[in-house]
């Protein structure tokens, strides 16, 4: 009888895979017994990866080998940080016939100036004032006078130039009613206010 070679072929593979399977005192030929030569051993397969079939509720518990492989979530990103409070309007003080701050006054300052750094669509007013002393013309420019160096303190914590107003009231506006001391030093100011 004559086998096609297809059928040769399909035994020859079938025979080189029982032989590789079979352990060596299992391998024995039907006329003496003897051990028959072993066939080149065949390479084993990796093992393929097992995952649970589609719809399967296999392997989402907690301690699963592959959750645990998974990286860990990333953590949320922090809020950004808050704009600071707006600062409420303050005057700073100046000595009698003088521009120049007072280094109590410095505070002020740096709390409008880091509101308008945070802040960029903010703008403020600075608003120059003085005492009944003097001619109206000399009060005028030297409330312009400190309102300049409230803008220059400003412009120094890095605000631009052009988001602050600078505007001289000279003695048109006194927040103390009165001719002595106290009325006076309560007038010699520059008064801050943010505009939004």
């Amino acid at each position: 009888m004559t086998r096609s070679p297809l059928t040769l072929l399909v035994s020859a593979t079938a025979v080189a895979v029982l032989a590789g399977c079979a352990s060596p005192s299992a391998t024995t030929t039907a006329a003496g017994g003897a051990a028959a030569p072993s066939a080149a051993p065949v390479a084993a397969a990796p093992p393929a990866p097992t995952s649970p079939p589609a719809g399967s509720s296999a392997g989402l518990g907690g301690g699963s080998a592959r959750s645990a492989a998974l990286p860990p979530a990333p953590a949320p990103a922090p809020p950004p940080p808050a704009a600071p409070a707006v600062p409420e309007t303050a005057s700073v003080y100046f000595d009698f016939d003088a521009a120049a701050m007072q280094q109590a006054d410095l505070a002020v300052i740096e709390r409008f100036g880091r509101y308008l750094a945070a802040v960029p669509a903010a703008t403020a007013r600075v608003e120059g004032h003085a005492d009944e002393r003097g001619s109206s013309e000399y009060n005028l420019a030297l409330g312009q006078r400190r309102a300049q160096a409230v803008v220059d303190a400003l412009k120094v914590l890095g605000v631009a130039e052009r988001r602050v107003e600078a505007v001289s009231y000279g003695e048109e506006r006194p927040r103390a009613p009165g001719s002595n001391e106290q009325a006076w030093a309560q007038n010699r100011r520059a008064d801050l206010a943010v505009r939004r």
